[in-house]
């Protein structure tokens, strides 16, 4: 697994990613969710469909009402225009287009700040 402890910049140096970028990436519910189910995953690797269906079962729908295929498809939505595309900037994930299929690339520090906003899921 590759850890995010830096990126290179253009003179080829190590520099390490900002909290400014990494402290985003899981302030929310869905990124949560997403960082979760990657990091529980085998090879921390999951299909785009099973990422999705994890997520739709963790976040809650706030119109309990509504279908759960339309809770399924406002999550994918979501999930491709905006959750992947900033965990991705964040370098946490890697996307695969040829598989379909999500990576957890992130390290030790994404690990930790998921363990410490965890306990505050579940009390929202």
């Amino acid at each position: 697994m590759q850890s995010i402890g830096g990126v290179s910049d253009s003179s080829g140096h190590e520099r390490p990613i900002s909290p400014d970028t990494i402290l985003p990436a899981v302030a929310n519910e869905h990124r949560r969710a997403i960082l979760d189910a990657l990091d529980n995953a085998s090879e921390k690797t999951l299909e785009y469909d099973v990422l999705v269906d994890r997520v739709a079962d963790r976040v809650r729908d706030e119109n309990a009402k509504r279908e759960s295929d339309e809770h399924r498809r406002r999550i994918r939505i979501a999930l491709h225009h905006t959750h992947l595309p900033k965990l991705k900037d964040a370098r946490i994930i890697d996307d695969e287009a040829e598989t379909d299929t999500i990576r957890f690339v992130g390290g030790e520090l994404e690990r930790n700040l998921l363990t410490l906003v965890e306990a505050y899921d579940g009390h929202e």
